[in-house]
């Protein structure tokens, strides 16, 4: 079977605007999370998230294009544009490069600025452009007419496990020959007032309003709900002959994947762990590896009080006794949850804490709770050799996804 191989990577998050920035502050245990000023969240239950900071979309972006694409669009741009010039995608077969990006939301700054319009203005006023610039398939849709990649192109909603999802079906459209090289991962923007106040109504979000920083503390005993943040992270894959073939720098590999289902609630996860687990092995036999094997584990670590005992749970039903030996981190107790983007930016974190030998800690861990009891990296980052890893994502629908990353060697 074919194998595949990461050749470049570019994220937009709240720890940075670039691959190089996001993993220094991942290790450095730095907060991304601060009080929101994209909308006035002062009569709101919740007033902290992880906003995009510094963002310039003129640096890249023409005026026509920002004009008429949703912010969800231009971070993927921006994300693929530092990852296709990572890879150095040139003279090569557009028919053969695809791109699938995911997002949870889409275009929901776009559905409520024209929203608004038709309340308050005219349905005459509603833009031409509302209805690209709101669907999903827009994302992938614009990565393509921006650089002229021809091959496999969808979108894919799963909720949180939907940059997950694209990456793996990203890695099966090279395994089946469909493309040599795909353009994958998730964006999101959904910092809106509607958005965030349904996030809020649900129960979802942590409510430490007072100390922005310290409010997602994943398997915390505090912990009382995730952060809402945006931003993308965007993966270039292809075949090993592929990249070897065109002297492409490997910065590491795909060797699987599992996604299932829980079948069990549309929000909340199953308590014993069952699909989660199940996910994580599916990942290993793929991969044809032994649970031993796995060294480390970025984890959904949601800051929820139901996510993280569940997470818990399944990682020690799918390794067993191995299950203390694993570092586990929350990478989201740092940049808050993306929503549809965070698999994709969490795969870019594993696939550092590989190339580079630190692994990234679960910082605001302070307290312990006796039913989450593994090594969840607190704190401080490691430094450890690490070969294989796994990467957790699970979403509203009882979707869940692992992806399984390695250590290239050639």
């Amino acid at each position: 079977m074919k194998r595949v191989v990461i050749t470049g990577m570019g994220t937009l998050s709240p720890l940075g605007n670039n691959v190089e920035d996001y993993y220094k502050n991942l290790i450095n245990g730095v907060s991304g999370i601060d009080y929101i000023t994209k909308f006035d969240a002062s009569t709101m239950k919740v007033k902290i998230a992880g906003e995009i900071k510094n963002f310039v979309p003129e640096d890249i972006l023409t005026k026509r294009e920002i004009r008429r694409t949703d912010l969800v669009t231009q971070y993927a741009l921006i994300a693929a544009d530092e990852a296709i010039k990572m890879a150095n995608l040139e003279n090569i077969d557009m028919d053969r490069i695809g791109v699938i990006v995911a997002s949870g939301i889409g275009g929901i700054n776009t559905w409520e600025e024209q929203h608004e319009i038709l309340l308050n203005e005219s349905p005459d006023r509603v833009s031409p452009f509302f209805i690209p610039m709101m669907i999903i398939n827009s994302v992938s849709g614009y990565i393509s007419i921006k650089h002229g990649f021809k091959g496999p192109n969808y979108a894919i909603a799963s909720a949180c496990a939907s940059g997950g999802h694209a990456i793996a079906d990203s890695y099966n459209q090279i395994i089946l020959d469909n493309a040599d090289v795909m353009i994958c991962g998730g964006s999101e923007a959904a910092l809106t007032k509607l958005a965030f106040a349904g996030f809020i109504a649900l129960q979802a979000l942590s409510t430490k309003n007072d100390e922005p920083q310290k409010a997602s503390r994943p398997f915390d005993a505090d912990r009382d709900g995730f952060i809402m943040s945006e931003g993308s992270g965007i993966l270039v894959i292809e075949s090993y002959e592929h990249a070897k073939k065109r002297g492409a720098e490997i910065l590491g590999e795909i060797t699987g994947y599992g996604y299932n289902d829980d079948a069990f609630h549309i929000t909340a996860p199953i308590e014993s762990g069952e699909g989660p687990a199940k996910c994580m092995k599916l990942a290993l036999d793929r991969s044809k590896r032994k649970p031993e094997e796995v060294q480390y584990i970025n984890a959904h670590g949601t800051s929820t009080k139901l996510n993280d005992q569940m997470e818990t749970r399944a990682i020690k039903t799918a390794f067993n006794e191995h299950a203390d030996n694993l570092l586990i981190s929350s990478t989201k107790s740092m940049t808050g949850h993306l929503l549809g983007a965070a698999s994709a930016i969490e795969a870019i974190a594993t696939i550092m804490t590989i190339k580079n030998g630190i692994v990234p800690p679960t910082i605001n861990y302070e307290k312990k709770d006796p039913e989450c009891d593994l090594n969840y990296v607190p704190n401080e980052a490691v430094k450890k050799d690490i070969d294989f890893a796994l990467s957790n994502s699970f979403g509203f629908g009882g979707h869940n996804v692992s992806l399984a990353f390695s250590k290239f060697n050639g």
